[in-house]
Parts: structure tokens; sequence; C-alpha cells
């Protein structure tokens, strides 16, 4: 028999600790774009991110509710998710923190079925999606999106996935 966690039994975790159990996971290591109404760029850095569904294709990525990219990203409908490489930390760590110029120091192109923008020197794949949710969770809103197109090139020396945790970058070996 299973017995029901009490409410206050459930919020004995303190952000740190929690913080502390995530980190200690390893992630790969994403940065989400998107475009506001005059084109100008916008982004983040995500570890969190997983495959949905594979019919229709659909992915999802958790977004900082007061993060200034989210209401940019809903407003516009549609974002692209660069899957980071090795030799994209610069990219992660430009866009992981409040930076105005994070689009000046990180190449970028627009991506070929949204226009949005693309950082094909720092990714090893990219998916461009249409939002098809948003859900709120907390203090972030999970993104569901529907994934329009996606691009994977052959992998280039320094290629392998780049990945997060216990407060570090890797590449996945080999």
């Amino acid at each position: 028999m299973v017995t029901p966690v009490a409410d206050a039994d459930a919020r004995t975790v303190t952000r740190d600790a929690f913080r502390a159990l995530m980190g200690s996971h390893p992630s790969g290591v994403a940065v989400i774009t998107t475009a506001d109404e005059r084109g100008t760029p916008h982004g983040f850095t995500c570890t969190a991110l997983c495959s949905v569904s594979l019919d229709p294709p659909q992915l999802l990525v958790c977004a900082n509710t007061s993060g200034s990219t989210l209401p940019v990203l809903a407003a516009r409908g549609a974002f692209v998710v660069n899957l980071l490489h090795g030799e994209g930390r610069r990219a992660a760590e430009a866009f992981a923190g409040p930076a105005a110029d994070r689009f000046r120091t990180v190449p970028w192109r627009p991506a070929p079925a949204t226009g949005l923008p693309a950082l094909a020197e720092d990714a090893h794949a990219l998916a461009e999606c249409r939002v098809s949710r948003l859900v709120p969770a907390g203090d972030h809103t999970v993104v569901i999106g529907e994934v329009l197109r996606t691009e994977t090139p052959d992998p280039a020396p320094g290629a392998a996935p780049l990945l997060y945790g216990r407060r570090r970058y890797a590449t996945w070996p080999g």
C-alpha cells in the first residue's frame, strides 16, 4: 500500500538542495533563439530539453518565466534549438547570463525555414520549431514546439556534444 505524502512533507527541499541535485546530473547544452517583430535576436542557454513525440515531431524546452526571451518567443510563436558542440562553450556562457550584446559576440545566420537566428558555428545540430503549447510550471514555462526542420550535418572535429554538470562543461567522449 502506498502512503500519500503530506503537502508539508513535499516542500522541505530547498532551492539550493534541488539545484545541487539537478546539477549533479549532466545534461546536453542548447541555446534557444528567436527574434522579435523588428528582427532583433533573443536567446538563452538551456539544459532542460527533451523529445516529446515522434508523430508529430515535438520537443520541449523549459524557459525561465522572468527571462527576457520567453515573451519574445511566445509572441513570435517560433524558435530554434541550437544543440551545442564542444567548441560551443563560449556561446553557452554568452547566453547563460544577462548580456545585451550576445549576438555580437557569437556568430549566427538566419535559419532556412523560419529566418530565426541559428548558431551554426557553435551547434552540431539545429531544430526549427513552431510553438505548440506553453505550460506554466513554477518559475519556468514549458515550451512545447513542433519541429519544422532539422539540420544534422556530418560530425566535424570538435563536434562532440557539449555537456554541463557539476558546475562545469565537458564533451561527450568518443
